[in-house]
């Protein structure tokens, strides 16, 4: 698995985990699909952050680092 797909995998378990509340809450399953769709769209955002053309794009504090 790449990086990329890594980082990606986790932003999205990171705002299921952030969205449970919302379910335990009402646990109306009408909110699923809407919250499934939160959760894709925090991981495509996530996968073109990733990507080295928008990295450039960035300012320089929010840059990722330089591998060593």
């Amino acid at each position: 698995m790449t990086e990329a797909a890594r980082r990606t995998l986790r932003t999205a378990l990171q705002t299921v985990v952030a969205l449970l509340p919302l379910l335990a809450d009402g646990g109306a399953a009408a909110d699923v699909p809407a919250l499934a769709g939160v959760v894709a769209v925090a991981a495509a955002v996530s996968r073109v952050m990733a990507l080295p053309e928008v990295d450039r794009l960035l300012p320089h504090w929010l840059r990722k680092e330089a591998g060593p």
